[in-house]
């Protein structure tokens, strides 16, 4: 049963820029370190069963921030995994975003008081807008991580198996009015493909919204790949599937 933990409250002050450009992303089912491809749970990789032994190479690497997914909560609608969230807050430095299953007021409670500082989100932004802006006023739109899964520039949904009438641009400016500060995006033909990241869809919206801490995400497979990503002006990349299949050594990342 969750019992409530002490808040992990996000530095009085800090930039999203202080830290570090890469954000590297652990997905976890059952307690375990895993990878999905384009969000198939039939096409499941475990890489680690601890995943606080991934968390801490990350850290002794010097990455700054770990991307968390509750792939458990997110097939199930509501947080699953966050004895894991819990376990990385307390024994690691690291700055942790976390989503998957975040659907009511009390899973944005549970991921804040396991020691996430931002919480990621992404699908009741598109079907609950009233909902999710009540948190960004209650909680603080700073406090949220969120998240763009994108189909020909259309918001996807539902597992990336439904696609809205939603233009990717109209959903961004909507929210940035909100007050929120950091979004990444998702193209769902690239993620876990290792075929390399959506440059020309990113560099569109970096030029929309330059003042966007916008974060890409999905089809990252080499260090050229986050070369470009930053120099179209990405402020951040999450990169999950091409450091676990060792296409980008963890050291290397610490140049960014």
């Amino acid at each position: 049963m969750y019992q409530k933990s002490p808040l992990n409250h996000l530095p009085k002050k800090h930039s999203l820029k202080d830290w570090g450009f890469i954000i590297p992303a652990i997905d976890i089912i059952e307690g375990k370190a895993v990878r999905l491809t384009q969000g198939d749970y039939s096409q499941k990789t475990i890489y680690n069963k601890h995943p606080l032994e991934v968390a801490k190479k990350f850290e002794d690497a010097g990455l700054k921030r770990l991307h968390l997914v509750d792939l458990d909560g997110a097939k199930d609608g509501k947080v699953k995994n966050w004895k894991v969230l819990e376990t990385l807050a307390g024994k690691t430095s690291l700055i942790i975003d976390f989503g998957g299953g975040i659907k009511t007021e009390k899973d944005v409670q549970i991921v804040f008081e396991s020691g996430a500082v931002f919480a990621t989100v992404g699908s009741i932004a598109v079907k609950n807008e009233k909902e999710f802006v009540k948190w960004l006023i209650q909680f603080g739109a700073e406090k949220f991580l969120l998240g763009a899964d994108v189909k020909d520039e259309k918001i996807a949904v539902s597992g990336w198996l439904e696609k809205t009438d939603i233009w990717v641009y109209d959903f961004i400016e909507k929210y940035i009015e909100h007050g929120v500060q950091q979004i990444f995006c998702t193209d769902v033909s690239k993620d876990g493909k290792l075929e390399g990241p959506s440059i020309e869809l990113y560099k569109s919206i970096v030029a929309k919204f330059p003042d966007l801490h916008f974060i890409a995400s999905g089809g990252v497979s080499s260090i050229t790949d986050l070369d470009e990503l930053r120099n179209i002006g990405c402020k951040a990349a999450i990169v999950g599937k091409a450091i676990y299949e060792g296409r980008i050594d963890i050291e290397e990342l610490i140049k960014f």
